[in-house]
């Protein structure tokens, strides 16, 4: 678990962006949902005289393609986001070091590689050669 998205504590603007992007999901897989009912289950059975038998196959197959696209597309949605945050998040440099702690430079204080004295210099730290 050294990548986790829940890292560190969100802002509520960020948290508000989930909340969206989460309603967003399910509007758009209830959509596509009841799309792909209307086009295999609805479509067929008002252009066509069906026996009961083939409406009823055709609702199981429709069903369980709707089911399928609906979570297709949710985990797919959400999975973009999941994404996008967590290059947002270390473009801004936040999932490189603690943030409240005031490390955000990899877990180095002063800006520097772990030893740096911070002058610039590239060398260790202690005396001046």
């Amino acid at each position: 678990m050294d990548e986790a998205v829940g890292q560190g504590r969100r802002s509520q603007a960020e948290r508000d962006a989930i909340t969206v992007e989460i309603g967003y999901a399910l509007v758009s897989a209830t959509a596509v949902a009841l799309a792909i009912i209307g086009v295999v289950v609805a479509g067929p059975a008002i252009a066509f005289s069906l026996s009961e038998s083939t409406e009823r196959t055709l609702l199981g197959v429709g069903g369980s393609l709707a089911a399928t696209a609906f979570v297709a597309r949710l985990v797919t949605v959400l999975w973009r986001f999941t994404t996008r945050e967590r290059e947002r998040r270390a473009a801004l440099g936040r999932d490189a070091g603690v943030i409240d702690g005031g490390l955000t430079d990899g877990g180095t204080a002063g800006g520097g590689v772990a030893g740096d004295r911070g002058d610039g210099s590239g060398r260790a730290g202690g005396r001046s050669a």
